[in-house]
């Protein structure tokens, strides 16, 4: 099959994983790279702090950072889950395993912190250590000021992290996978010359499936690259509205209905209507249009993302009537406001 043919750059559409990359290390404030399953970087580094920036430009120093690499990307994918350890120099680092039917072919690394509890580094372990404490002595004094500039974290808020790089990492897997067995099932029906149903060729998948992964990734995706203010959310006064803007804000890439959120607070759509507008001083409709152009426009100025995706991204039945409504609000369409933006 397909998938006995994976390797870590059919899996990552590497343009886009980098972009990704680069803002989930603006937002997490971890430094990002991903590895092949040698341990050899497969991206450039996303956030990388002034100390590790040098420690890896300096050829003595690098083979060590390369050997916890490759070691930390490995004990992950004998557990199947993230592996938080001690890189050389005792900072904390993560490497989120990227397996594809048992075989390991790569690994997301993080980190780059010092932990704010220092008492809680007995919980990990420290990958490699080096017996050339010469060589370290002597590198220090170049070192430490830029040492003392790692952002720290608590442990429970590394691992609450690498929670969710393991799971945005096990999305785009399944994603991949998912068309791959598409492509394959459409080889065959060719060669055929006969559609065939997919539960015939891959049992156990449908396009129910596959459509229930892509709405599951393009949430993951807005809300990875929106970095939107939760100003709306914390402003709500009332209570009974409380799951509606919660639902809003972790559900970006949804057409919502009116109906859906008063269904989750409980309440009929007229009476939902009514404390709405109070709350916001308009409308359900021209709230939510309003901050999913928000949205866009972030995505417009952050990425390169084609037009048509951030429609889907965000929610839009189809991308005429995104650009319909971007003109709307903004006076232009998203492609000028993109190319004027980027000039």
């Amino acid at each position: 099959m397909i998938r006995e043919h994976f390797s870590i750059h059919k899996v990552f559409d590497m343009e886009k994983w980098e972009k990704l990359q680069d803002s989930l290390a603006a937002a997490t404030k971890l430094a990002i790279l991903t590895v092949d399953y040698k341990g050899i970087p497969v991206t450039s580094h996303s956030g990388c702090q002034s100390f590790c920036h040098k420690v890896r430009q300096d050829s003595e120093l690098l083979p060590f950072c390369q050997k916890c690499d490759s070691r930390g990307g490995l004990e992950a994918a004998r557990s199947n889950a993230p592996y938080i350890y001690l890189c050389h120099y005792n900072i904390v680092d993560i490497a989120v395993p990227i397996i594809i039917d048992d075989k390991y072919i790569g690994a997301v690394m993080a980190g780059q912190v010092r932990l704010s509890d220092p008492a809680s580094a007995s919980e990990l372990e420290q990958i490699l250590s080096s017996k050339n404490q010469k060589l370290y002595s002597a590198k220090w004094e170049e070192l430490k000021d830029h040492y003392a500039d790692l952002p720290t974290m608590t442990l429970k808020e590394i691992q609450t992290v690498s929670n969710m790089l393991s799971l945005l990492c096990n999305y785009i897997v399944e994603e991949a996978m998912n068309k791959n067995l598409v492509v394959e099932m459409f080889d065959k029906a060719s060669a055929a010359h006969d559609v065939p149903r997919l539960s015939d060729i891959v049992p156990g998948y449908s396009l129910k499936n596959i459509e229930n992964l892509k709405k599951e990734m393009s949430n993951v995706l807005a809300h990875a690259y929106v970095n939107a203010t939760r100003e709306e959310e914390v402003s709500c006064r009332n209570p009974v509205l409380k799951p509606a803007f919660d639902y809003i804000f972790t559900h970006k890439n949804e057409a919502i209905s009116l109906q859906t959120l008063a269904d989750l607070c409980h309440i009929s759509p007229s009476y939902f209507s009514k404390l709405f507008a109070k709350e916001t001083g308009e409308n359900f409709s021209n709230y939510i249009a309003r901050l999913k152009i928000k949205w866009a426009k972030q995505l417009l100025e952050e990425t390169q993302i084609p037009v048509s995706e951030i429609s889907t991204e965000l929610g839009f039945n189809e991308p005429g009537y995104f650009i319909k409504t971007f003109k709307k609000y903004e006076g232009t369409t998203p492609a000028v406001y993109r190319r004027y933006y980027k000039d």
